[in-house]
């Protein structure tokens, strides 16, 4: 982890939106990082192939998918993330596509400052899986 990692209390002192901010990165990097070792060799390639997988529509998807995977606690975070009201919403997406990619994005990053790399990368590989089937 290239950040300190959080225990529970500072944790649980973070709002859920300030999950899916850091969560939105982990994401996206985990997306460009895919794009670019799937020999996209392009840059607007990597770009649309990024963009694919960290749209709310696709995040949504995801975040069905891996349902079934998450720990309680996980399922938790992810509710209250989807249950966050933010104050914008993409156009090209319907606002409970947008509450569950929050709800995504509020799990990657509660796993990622509290040093959980290892479930971040199985919960990445389940996501890719279904993206793929999905295709």
């Amino acid at each position: 982890m290239l950040t300190e990692e959080l225990d529970r209390s500072r944790l649980a002192q973070l709002s859920t939106l300030t999950l899916a901010h850091v969560g939105d990165g982990v994401f996206e990097l985990l997306a460009r990082t895919h794009a670019a070792v799937q020999g996209e060799s392009r840059v607007d390639n990597m770009h649309r192939a990024t963009v694919r997988m960290v749209s709310a529509p696709a995040q949504a998807r995801a975040a069905e998918a891996i349902l079934p995977m998450l720990t309680p606690e996980e399922a938790d975070v992810y509710r209250r993330g989807r249950n966050a009201k933010p104050k914008t919403a993409p156009a090209r997406a319907t606002l409970a596509e947008y509450s569950r990619a929050t709800g995504l994005e509020a799990l990657f990053g509660m796993l990622y400052l509290s040093g959980q790399a290892e479930r971040i990368l199985q919960l990445w590989e389940a996501v890719v899986r279904a993206q793929e089937e999905a295709e």
